[in-house]
Formats: structure tokens, sequence, C-alpha cells
């Protein structure tokens, strides 16, 4: 049985840096680490989960950031080439935009300002930075689902919704 220790003094910021009582974590190979052992329950908290103990972490935002994407014609098994996006994460984790790793967008109901996240892990999703999101809508293409035009973009097969046309065009007046 594991032992539950409780909060342990570590934080995430919603830039991805890593904090033990209050200080940032300046080696990435610790945070590595770390982040190897992180888990999400159902309930939305972050746990640092060992074979011998837990604890509970604080996440500002997404425990990862997107910070770099590159694209590519592959292969999905049908002869036809498709777009594939590969993400890297701030701790190198390489991430392919698929049906296991989904791109997520939330829109702030107010001013419908994007928050794109990318699932890394089960439970766990790294926000696209703002330069690499650019990226992403320049590779925006507009489909039809369910009557409304909607711009996205295709990964390995797979269509990932990033706004309604209509709302962008509100937006760009």
């Amino acid at each position: 049985m594991k032992h539950e220790v409780g909060q342990y003094a570590i934080r995430i910021d919603r830039n991805g840096t890593w904090y033990y009582e209050g200080s940032v974590i300046g080696r990435k190979e610790l945070v590595c680490l770390f982040a190897s052992v992180l888990r999400r329950e159902a309930d939305g908290a972050y746990w640092l989960e060992t074979p011998v103990e837990r604890g509970r972490i604080e996440v500002e935002d997404a425990p990862f950031v997107a910070v770099e994407m590159w694209w590519k014609d592959c292969d999905c098994g049908d002869g036809r080439p498709r777009q594939c996006l590969t993400f890297r994460t701030n701790l190198d984790e390489i991430v392919p935009a698929d049906a296991e790793h989904p791109i997520r967008v939330h829109l702030d109901p107010r001013t419908r300002e994007p928050r794109p996240y990318i699932t890394v892990r089960p439970g766990l999703e790294a926000k696209i930075n703002r330069a690499v999101f650019y990226e992403l809508v320049a590779l925006g293409q507009t489909e039809v689902i369910d009557g409304r035009e909607v711009l996205g973009v295709w990964s390995e097969g797979v269509f990932f919704p990033i706004d309604e046309t209509s709302q962008l065009d509100v937006a760009a007046e």
C-alpha cells in the first residue's frame, strides 16, 4: 500500500515552470523524473505517485507546454498522404496529434480567447504556446461539421476544431 503524504510543496506555474517551496527547480533531469510519475485523478487533482508514496501538487494550468511543432505528409495506412502534426514539450517529450493525443481548444466564454492544449498522456495535457498556436492556425482548413463552418487542423486522419469561422469573422471586425 502506498503512503499518502498529502500535499507536496511542488507547484507548476502556467508557463510550465516547476517550483519546490517557492524556488525554481533548475535541474531539467529532476523535473523530467517528477513528470514521469505525474498522474491526474478524475477530480482534476494532480499527484506525484511512486511505487511507495504519493502526494498532491499544485498545477496552475497544464503541467507541460508545447514549445515546438512540425508537420509532414505521412502515410496513414491507406496509401494516401495525410498531414501529420508532432509537438515537442518543454520537457522534450514528443507527442503526435492523433486520436490518442487530441488537440483541444478551450474558448473563453466572454472574450473567445483560445487556450489550446494537446493530450500528452491520459489526463495530462500540454498547453500549446502562442507561437506554436499561430503555426497551427496557419495550417487550418475549413470543414462543415453539424451544419457549421469550422476552422481546424487535420493530423493523422483526425480533424481537430479550433473555432467556428463565423466567430472568427466577428472577432476580426
